[in-house]
């Protein structure tokens, strides 16, 4: 059997080991719960476990075939998938969001966006393990608490019923909305925006590009970003828990707000963190680095962080402030 056939059959064989794995792991779920003598309507149902299995793998070989992930993002990112899937649809739904619209973000005018940064490899570059952590790290680790300790399936927002699951359904989506909040302001505003952008920290005029450069096209796009996450979170709540649930729940829409504010406070944070903690320089051939060197000139920031840092150390922080805003904001809408 050649190369060609493998890749035409292997998402086929996949998508049938789906079955076996949901099984397996459904047994095994039922098996851990009548060892500890848990409530059986804890035990996760097979439909659920094959669900969160083959839409994972799906978007997996998707992936891989559109050049979106390479071997080693795929193989985490299927990981991430599965434990936001079994936690909530809602979760999954916003990284499928996230990944759909951010690739096709870096690809808008790729051929500009070459010319202005060094490493931008743009259609041709793939995410791997390290981007895959940095952009859903934060989420999964929510959806493991959520999972452990709320148990899984959709809740509406409700922080006085369901403070903990608001707390954290809020965490995750907010998390999700800083990263693409960051992509769309990074991919979409250097190429949108008519001229430089302000250094955030100085005000002062800096090369397309730079790390912490900051423009009004930039802003309004990162808002629209996060607002896409909390659009996919409030669609996904909407239809999928009982419409009793929430008939009597709290108005969800404003989950859609916070999105957007997660997508622009997190684009903003990204921003601060890099203009002074990442460096930015701009070569002889008037490309932007992140590394001094030779016929490099300094524009802002010290070589502490890379971009993948900023990235994760922004969501961190997103995640762990917007569930408190939004308890606080809530009522008000």
């Amino acid at each position: 059997m050649n190369e060609s056939t493998i890749h035409k059959f292997l998402p086929v064989l996949l998508c049938a080991l789906a079955i076996p794995l949901s099984m397996f792991f459904w047994i095994g779920n039922v098996a851990y719960s009548k060892i500890t003598n848990n409530n059986q309507d804890n035990v996760i149902p097979p439909t659920r476990w094959l669900f969160s299995i083959l839409i994972p793998i799906l978007l997996m070989v998707y992936g891989l075939k559109r050049k979106g992930v390479n071997k080693s993002g795929a193989a985490l990112g299927l990981i991430c998938a599965i434990v936001l899937s079994i936690s909530s649809h809602a979760f999954l739904v916003c990284l499928a969001t996230f990944f759909f619209s951010s690739s096709r973000a870096t690809k808008f005018r790729s051929h500009l966006k070459r010319k202005i940064e060094e490493d931008f490899r743009g259609g041709e570059g793939r995410r791997n393990w390290a981007q895959v952590i940095c952009n859903a790290g934060m989420a999964t680790q929510l959806a493991l608490l959520y999972l452990l300790d709320c148990g899984y399936g959709e809740r509406p927002i409700d922080f006085r019923q369901l403070y903990r699951s608001s707390w954290l359904g809020v965490g995750i989506m907010s998390a999700f909305a800083c990263s693409n909040g960051d992509t769309w302001a990074s991919e979409l505003g250097t190429v949108l925006a008519k001229g430089n952008p302000f250094l955030i920290t100085s005000w002062k005029r800096v090369p397309r590009g730079t790390n912490g450069g900051v423009s009004f096209v930039g802003l309004v796009v990162s808002f629209f970003g996060g607002l896409a996450i909390g659009l996919s979170y409030y669609l996904t709540i909407r239809y999928t828990i009982d419409s009793k649930i929430y008939l009597h729940s709290p108005n969800q829409w404003p989950i859609i707000v916070f999105g957007g504010v997660a997508g622009l406070l997190g684009s903003i944070v990204d921003s601060i963190i890099g203009a002074t903690v990442q460096y930015s320089g701009v070569d002889d051939k008037g490309r932007i680095v992140e590394r001094p060197g030779k016929d490099v000139t300094h524009i802002c920031g010290v070589r502490i962080l890379d971009n993948h840092s900023v990235n994760l150390i922004s969501s961190i922080i997103i995640a762990l402030l917007m569930p408190s805003v939004a308890m606080y904001f809530w009522d008000q809408f």
